[in-house]
């Protein structure tokens, strides 16, 4: 059985709220385990939160929830892509699967509350990598 590691962007608290009780019941209806949860400030801090997941022994991968809502500027457009790309670059580095229940950029309020779902779709991706995803072959290991 797969163990996840879940990481929570406080930013938006009602809707991520909302996420990380949907990731958690499709866990549970999955019969998997999620062993921690960290709870970050916003989407843009995940990463770091992420690897130190991703290190543990016992965390087969990390699930990453969050919402970002649009403003009067394109932050949500940096804080999205920025965030985005470096779970993308832990989840390579780490050799751990990394799933991004991010929503956004370019949503309001009403439409983040609508793709809560998202939670439980990165929680089943998660899974699937696990369960699909051939373990790592030490033969090929060119690291010293």
């Amino acid at each position: 059985m797969p163990t996840l590691g879940l990481v929570v962007a406080a930013f938006n608290r009602p809707i991520t709220e909302q996420m990380e009780v949907r990731a958690r019941e499709a866990a549970a209806d999955a019969d998997v385990e999620i062993v921690t949860t960290v709870q970050v400030p916003g989407a843009y801090d995940a990463p770091l939160a992420v690897d130190r997941l991703a290190r543990r022994d016992g965390i087969d991968a990390v699930v990453v929830v969050g919402s970002v809502i649009t403003g009067d500027t394109d932050h949500d457009q940096v804080i999205t892509h920025a965030a985005a790309q470096r779970l993308s670059d832990v989840s390579l580095e780490r050799d751990t699967p990394v799933t991004l229940g991010v929503t956004g950029p370019g949503m309001s309020a009403a439409e983040a509350r609508e793709r809560v779902e998202n939670a439980a779709t990165a929680v089943e991706s998660a899974i699937d990598l696990v369960e699909e995803l051939p373990d790592p072959d030490p033969d090929l290991d060119t690291d010293p």
